[in-house]
């Protein structure tokens, strides 16, 4: 399987609170609920038709908890194409604190993490898809175990929260595979990790 990320980011690289308000206050952010209700019909019909072909998601414990609160257990929200998806779809945890998941086809994985997803991308399907978990996301970047990444840009600095990339860390050049802006200013870009950026000579 492919492993491919989706992730809804703001201008400033901010990836938390970007649903209701109230999902994430951690370390006093306030400002939550930025990506509700941004994108044209076009742009949520190409996040659900991502979602759509999706052989297994993974997720880190907090996206996945918010997902099985939401996706997994809402009616309205399991009946949406997206929920539909989600639910009939083997899903995979990395977390080392979950020991009891109650959305179903759900598989814990613990011990070597790495060696567990290789293993899963070693399996014959189209894509193994994450979705937020953005320090999930940042671990498998510098584990080289991102096939594709798609970044959902939505058009506002919220200045506050975690952002997807640390201030400091590893380097890494991409490679621009597709890229589209709706008629709300949202931009859709998909890249390919392309190895080690060059850098201008001193």
């Amino acid at each position: 399987m492919k492993l491919t990320t989706m992730t809804q980011v703001t201008i400033d690289g901010v990836v938390q609170g970007n649903g209701a308000a109230s999902d994430d206050r951690r370390n006093g952010f306030e400002r939550g609920g930025w990506a509700l209700g941004k994108g044209d019909d076009e742009t949520r019909a190409f996040i659900a038709q991502t979602y759509q072909r999706a052989e297994a998601f993974l997720f880190g414990r907090r996206t996945y908890e918010l997902f099985a609160g939401s996706w997994g257990s809402i009616d309205q929200m399991r009946a949406h194409p997206i929920g539909v998806a989600l639910n009939e779809a083997p899903k995979y945890v990395a977390s080392t604190t979950l020991t009891a998941p109650d959305w179903e086809d759900t598989t814990v994985l613990r011990g070597d993490l790495a060696a567990a997803i290789s293993d899963l991308k070693a399996k014959p399907g189209g894509e193994l898809q994450v979705h937020g978990s953005g320090a999930l996301i940042r671990w498998l970047l510098e584990n080289d175990l991102v096939d594709e990444m798609t970044l959902i840009v939505i058009p506002v600095i919220v200045g506050q929260g975690a952002r997807l990339f640390p201030e400091s860390g590893p380097d890494l050049a991409l490679e621009l595979v597709e890229s589209r802006v709706d008629s709300k200013g949202v931009t859709i870009q998909v890249y390919r990790p392309a190895g080690r950026p060059r850098y201008a000579a001193a």
